[in-house]
């Protein structure tokens, strides 16, 4: 019997009842909880239903690398959460952009990205595509005129992430979904920083939304994940790709995103809410250089911000007078916030992105991605907010 994608719901929930409920039609038992179904092969009664298994794209009892009940519970919650017709999991974010971008595109190929990235997609443009033919143009994310000015006639994709890891930057994602769809573009966003509560690129014209769903949708730094969320046509060509490419996300973490997940409307109102006033109190600060961070009056793109978020999210970037030194001791001299990599978890993170970076990046790199020596990224998490400014003040005032 062929296996069917559940229908959309008919109700319009808000995203507090869609973590929650997005997966009610699969449930196949009377489990409260979906079960962790940890089988790499599933077995079929006859031939015939092995070929239909076997032949039905995406089907979630055949092989695990074609699909898995459980990956389809978060599927349906985050098509949901973006408003597109399905989703696809896979191991990683960047399995998940890989893949996306390799299923789309081919020798003879051109394709516009952002002079600012996660450093791993740039690379993907930068130095994997031109080794298949594949020839991209990096332009300023912050001037539309430069997307459209780079347009060719073999243009296939655009691909674009806002806000910006780690400079917070922004793409004005209508104009760039009404730019690519006049001219039969597809349009590819990474949300993660923004997460879909505060963003939805595909309401905005954008045709594929990916994401480190490591990040917010996992919430707990427990597991590694990336999800794509696009229209069932897309997804068949970027599932045919993954099903090569091999990018898996095992049930287990899919059972822990899964279980992240119901959480994410309760944890995102605390980091929004947490961000925004740590970000205004460091704008304050005697020794605070520079603050960026959307929510702020005085980010350049706040106007942007305001028309194209719900709210800002967890990342904010500063830098501290004294150079790199002097950053380097307050990040050793914070208690309370934890100096390790990723972010949208509950604990805050931070990372002196400077050093990071330093053994990947050239300093020409970290110069074009806006990352100067004395930049920190931090990740702002649900602790108390009172308890997160005394850690910050004390390390402050220890330089």
């Amino acid at each position: 019997m062929k296996v069917a994608a559940p229908e959309p719901s008919s109700v319009s929930w808000h995203d507090e009842t869609t973590v929650l409920h997005g997966d009610a039609s699969l449930s196949i038992d009377r489990s409260v909880v979906p079960p962790i179904h940890y089988s790499a092969t599933y077995r079929a009664d006859t031939a015939e239903q092995f070929a239909d298994m076997a032949n039905t794209p995406r089907h979630p009892g055949f092989y695990t690398r074609y699909g898995n009940p459980v990956h389809k519970h978060v599927e349906a919650i985050l098509a949901g959460l973006e408003q597109t017709e399905t989703a696809l999991l896979m191991a990683s974010g960047m399995g998940a952009i890989s893949t996306t971008i390799l299923a789309l595109v081919a020798k003879g190929d051109h394709v516009i990205a952002q002079r600012k990235h996660y450093m791993s997609t740039s690379k993907l443009f930068e130095e994997v595509l031109p080794r298949f033919g594949i020839e991209s143009t990096i332009v300023d994310q912050t001037d539309t005129e430069a997307f459209a000015a780079a347009i060719r006639p073999n243009t296939r994709l655009i691909m674009v992430e806002t806000p910006v890891n780690p400079t917070l930057s922004l793409t004005d994602l209508q104009a760039i979904g009404d730019l690519a769809k006049a001219r039969g573009i597809i349009t590819v966003a990474d949300n993660t920083f923004a997460s879909p509560l505060n963003q939805r690129p595909h309401t905005l014209g954008i045709d594929i939304v990916v994401h480190s769903a490591t990040k917010y949708f996992g919430g707990h730094h427990d597991l590694t994940a990336g999800a794509v969320c696009c229209s069932e046509e897309l997804a068949q060509k970027i599932w045919s790709m993954h099903i090569t490419l091999g990018s898996v996300l095992s049930p287990m973490d899919a059972w822990l995103l899964l279980r992240g997940l119901r959480t994410l409307s309760l944890r995102m109102e605390r980091i929004n809410a947490n961000a925004l006033a740590l970000a205004q109190w460091l704008e304050q600060h005697p020794q605070i250089e520079n603050v960026f961070y959307p929510g702020l009056p005085s980010h350049p793109q706040h106007a942007l911000a305001l028309r194209q978020m719900k709210g800002f999210g967890a990342v904010i970037a500063y830098s501290l007078k004294g150079g790199f030194e002097a950053t380097s001791r307050f990040v050793s001299s914070l208690q309370l916030a934890t100096h390790a990599v990723s972010l949208g978890g509950v604990e805050t993170l931070v990372v002196h992105t400077a050093a990071m970076w330093a053994s990947t990046m050239t300093e020409a790199q970290m110069s074009t991605a806006g990352i100067e020596p004395n930049f920190v990224r931090m990740s702002v998490g649900v602790e108390h907010i009172d308890d997160l400014k005394a850690d910050l003040g004390r390390a402050l005032a220890s330089l």
